[in-house]
């Protein structure tokens, strides 16, 4: 996983509560991915059916990216948290996307950015383009 800069934990995350700590996780993988070139043309988008964290571009590759944030490893990795059924509902939410977005992008890929915020430091942020 890769570190945010040193001198402790400044974004919030120790006292957040689970939907706060979710929602700086966002931002965070926002930011992170954003410095890695990734375009964010989507947050939150939402249908009946669910919720996509964010939706990039990548070159020519159309991301649709799965944020899990943690405060430790007691019930598994951040990673972790992304089963076949949450990935499964990520592809028909992204399914649905392309149909009433009009884009039809060359390549399609799901991402997985997942974030430790413990006690041990700045939040650690791992992107796994094309995790499933």
């Amino acid at each position: 996983m890769a570190g945010g800069s040193g001198g402790g934990d400044r974004t919030g995350m120790d006292k957040a509560t689970p939907r706060s700590l979710g929602a700086r996780g966002e931002v965070l993988a926002a930011e992170y991915l954003a410095r890695a070139g990734l375009v964010i043309i989507e947050r939150n988008w939402r249908c009946p059916d669910g919720e996509i964290d964010l939706i990039a571009r990548d070159g020519p590759a159309l991301a649709f990216i799965e944020v899990k944030t943690r405060r430790g490893v007691g019930y598994g990795t951040p990673a972790a948290a992304v089963d076949p059924r949450k990935a499964a509902r990520l592809r028909r939410l992204a399914a649905r996307w392309l149909a009433t977005s009009g884009i039809h992008p060359p390549v399609v890929r799901f991402d997985v950015v997942a974030i430790l915020a413990d006690d041990a430091g700045p939040p650690r942020i791992e992107h796994r383009a094309g995790a499933f």
